[in-house]
């Protein structure tokens, strides 16, 4: 478990962060949030490329419990129309994260002994689209109002042309492709880091 504290302390920083920034806007479809939560897939196939893929879903289930002790503090406070966090909001958020991730490292995993970037590439492409598509769908679609009949998510499913300028369809669609092709860029960016961690993780391991 020593071995993999910092990939836990890493992957509890990311999602903290990643849950105060939410709150701030970044232009019309973003929050700042979107920026540091894809570091997460960062950190799980670090840990998988270099302990294994136990390991790295012990930094995961890490991460989920951090994230669900987030929400909970979430849903305890209040902004100016309810709780910063709501029951679909905490849901989705979980349920995005633990399968997109977890299925991060079995696709990392089975990949593992081809070219280096394309276990990473491929993994993170496919969990972001299944985080991107579970969380906005399960927080906001109209379809599933009965999970929180309480919560009015109304305006999320006003419809409007496709970040701003494409077919129309309900808001929250806009907000996660802009928060997928966030995901997308850094993806492709991580790969940098990526090697230059593993690289060092592994020279200090020999």
């Amino acid at each position: 478990m020593t071995r993999i504290l910092p990939g836990i302390l890493a992957m509890a920083a990311i999602v903290v962060a990643s849950n105060i920034l939410v709150q701030f806007l970044f232009g019309q479809w973003l929050t700042w949030g979107a920026f540091t939560y894809p570091l997460a897939f960062l950190v799980t196939d670090v840990m998988n490329r270099v302990y294994g893929p136990k390991s790295a879903r012990r930094v995961v289930l890490a991460g989920f419990v951090i994230g669900i002790i987030c929400s909970f503090i979430g849903t305890q406070i209040h902004g100016e129309i309810g709780p910063l966090v709501t029951l679909r909001i905490a849901l989705a958020s979980g349920t995005a994260f633990l399968v997109a991730q977890l299925i991060d490292v079995a696709i990392f995993d089975r990949l593992r002994k081809g070219a280096w970037w394309r276990a990473p590439l491929a993994s993170t492409l496919v969990g972001s689209i299944l985080d991107t598509t579970l969380f906005f769908t399960i927080a906001f679609a109209a379809s599933l109002t009965f999970l929180e009949p309480a919560n009015d998510v109304s305006w999320a499913n006003e419809a409007i042309p496709l970040l701003g300028a494409g077919p129309i369809v309900p808001l929250w669609a806009s907000l996660a492709v802009a928060d997928w092709m966030v995901k997308l860029s850094l993806a492709i960016i991580a790969l940098i880091p990526f090697r230059m961690i593993v690289d060092r993780l592994r020279a200090q391991a020999v």
